[in-house]
């Protein structure tokens, strides 16, 4: 039995890791929280290690929403890729093939300049199923657009 025919989501779309954002955002905050806090509560300690203390909580953070970044916004025009340090724009034609194979870390963008581009906003870590819908629908534009593009 076959799989069913995605479909084809409204432009524009946005595809992230919900659950992956959230759990690491909550995590950073409480992080954050817990550390400040046995700061103030430590009696001994002096300001500047107080500051300290805060200063690593916030460094905590900002890892764990550098983390949380990844997103992959498909439009019109192209998709924007957004990992954790770098954004990289492409045009529809650009993208050959969507690969999500199973013990993928995340979707792979297969290029026309013979280059492989990872989509950590689609990644099956906590929502396997939720990755694997978004994989089908990335691919389902890019072919949709792809054969658009090939018949102007």
């Amino acid at each position: 039995m076959s799989a069913p025919a995605p479909q084809i989501p409204a432009l524009p779309v946005t595809f992230r890791p919900t659950r992956t954002r959230i759990v690491l955002l909550t995590v950073g905050a409480v992080m954050f929280a817990v550390i400040t806090a046995v700061a103030l509560l430590l009696e001994k300690l002096s300001a500047g290690e107080r500051s300290s203390f805060v200063f690593t909580a916030l460094v905590f953070f900002g890892v764990l929403a550098l983390l949380s970044r990844p997103k992959a916004v498909a439009d019109e025009d192209g998709v924007t890729v957004v990992n954790l340090t770098r954004t990289r724009r492409l045009e529809w034609a650009e993208i050959l093939r969507v690969n999500l194979r199973p013990g993928d870390p995340w979707v792979f963008l297969d290029l026309s300049d013979g280059t492989s581009l990872p989509v950590l906003g689609i990644q099956p870590g906590i929502a396997k199923a939720q990755a694997i819908s978004d994989a089908r629908a990335l691919r389902a534009l890019v072919e949709s657009r792809g054969i658009r593009a090939e018949e102007d």
